[in-house]
């Protein structure tokens, strides 16, 4: 995967020091002075590194999205759907190129402020807003994915024990409400008080690492059972029998939206790194990173579980597995990807507190100069989240949703629509074309996926009424 520089000779080196010369009133979002960043006690920070970067795009990459990739290949088939992990991280690359060519060309510092520039004010507030609905609604499903692997679900009418109540019992303090607590209050709140993304390299490298670990599990399990022969040969291709099923194919998409979208912690990331240019690199890197983690991932998963997939294979990972110690690698699985959870939500945290202050706060000085509106937005924040934990029934339906909504906005919508305005003429004949390839199937593909979903739902009621 390559991206096209169009950056001009003259803004070949950027240093983060010569970023402070942007206009702040595009995004007043972020501080890009290094004097007013001195005043906040920034002024030991030289830019962020090369790694550091590539871990935190992984990480806002790699979420709740990963446990619901091998349930699209059931739908799918093998072929098709490891084809399409890999044709939407090209798209996914792509947007992001054209994303960073009009950032560059308009010296905006985020994406509402390139919005802004495209639309006016207008864009830039429907930006906000979409990224506002999509990562509360990614960190609501976070939280509770936490709750039912940690204490233990009931929303599919049968129980399910959590880790701890497994362990331990029933106890006060394994219920799910202490549980989402006390993992509020200890680690998502202390994470997401740094003013910097760049302080969260170190615990998104070690999120990629549990990531991983999900995985080297996954393909151990696999060979253990090839060699003992209880794997059968997978479905390579999708079931088609009539028009129903081939509309059903369609509700596939929001999730392989949801598993690439990071495009609203770009700016942030490329804003901290020391030398601008090499965003395009880290973009690549990350990019390269997890869509191998996501092919493999969705490959031995399907694999494993075959037409049984869930559509989280993760409660696939709640059932007796059929070779030694399989209770003891259920519960390595849970374990680590709770925790790959945990380090991915303040990452997701970041910008959507950024983008609340924007919309809310606009005409005020940047929020990290601000101790009290930055944690007056923390907590209310985090208590919103914590709320929508304990209320929202139903995970999918919420996850779905927003992929095929304010997801797909974000991912894809946008970086065309700025591309077709094409404000200063750098857009190629191609570029516009894939524009409009890209806005046509993210509307056509998402309003089948959610005619489906809905149509699914209103059926499954009414065979529960009868």
């Amino acid at each position: 995967m390559t991206i096209a520089s169009h950056t001009p000779k003259t803004e070949k080196k950027k240093s983060r020091r010569n970023k402070a010369v942007v206009v702040d009133e595009k995004a007043p979002l972020l501080p890009k002075s290094h004097v007013e960043e001195s005043d906040a006690g920034f002024d030991d920070f030289n830019g962020a590194s090369f790694s550091g970067a590539v871990f935190n795009l992984s990480t806002t990459i790699i979420g709740a999205g990963i446990m619901a990739l091998p349930a699209t290949l059931k739908q799918l088939g093998m072929i098709p759907g490891l084809l399409a992990i890999v044709l939407m991280a090209l798209l996914t690359e792509k947007s992001i190129e054209l994303l960073l060519r009009f950032t560059r060309a308009g010296k905006a510092v985020s994406y509402a402020g390139l919005m802004g520039d495209s639309f006016g004010k207008y864009g830039k507030a429907l930006a906000q807003i979409c990224v506002i609905v999509n990562n509360i609604g990614v960190l609501i499903v976070y939280m509770i994915i936490i709750g039912d692997v940690l204490s233990g679900t009931s929303a599919g009418g049968d129980h399910h024990s959590g880790i701890l109540e497994g362990w331990f019992g029933v106890q006060w303090w394994t219920g799910r409400t202490f549980i989402v607590l006390l993992t509020t209050v200890a680690i998502f709140a202390p994470l997401s008080s740094f003013k910097r993304i760049d302080s969260l390299k170190f615990t998104s490298a070690l999120s990629v690492a549990l990531a991983v670990v999900f995985l080297v599990i996954a393909v151990g399990i696999s060979v253990v059972k090839i060699i003992s022969g209880g794997i059968t040969m997978p479905r390579l291709f999708p079931a088609v029998t009539d028009l129903t099923s081939i509309f059903k194919l369609f509700t596939v998409v929001p999730v392989f939206v949801t598993a690439y979208i990071c495009h609203y912690n770009v700016h942030s990331i490329d804003n901290e790194l020391e030398d601008s240019s090499q965003m395009q690199g880290v973009v690549r890197a990350a990019l390269g990173l997890c869509s191998s983690v996501y092919v493999m991932i969705s490959f031995f998963g399907f694999l494993l579980f075959g037409d049984g997939t869930l559509d989280d294979v993760l409660a696939n990972f709640d059932t007796n597995l059929g070779i030694p110690f399989g209770s003891v690698l259920n519960d390595a699985v849970r374990i680590s990807y709770a925790l790959h959870l945990m380090l991915v939500f303040p990452v997701v945290f970041y910008p959507l507190r950024l983008n609340i202050d924007g919309l809310l706060f606009s005409s005020s000085r940047p929020l990290v100069l601000s101790n009290f509106r930055f944690a007056s937005l923390t907590v209310a924040l985090i208590g919103v989240i914590f709320l929508g934990a304990n209320f929202i029934p139903s995970i999918w339906d919420a996850f779905q949703f927003t992929g095929a909504t304010a997801a797909v906005c974000i991912g894809f919508i946008f970086p065309a629509a700025i591309t077709l305005r094409d404000r200063y003429n750098i857009a190629t004949k191609s570029d516009k074309i894939l524009s409009v390839i890209l806005i046509v199937l993210a509307v056509f593909s998402n309003v089948v996926a959610i005619y489906s979903d809905a149509y699914a739902l209103i059926k499954q009621n009414k065979t529960s009424k009868e």
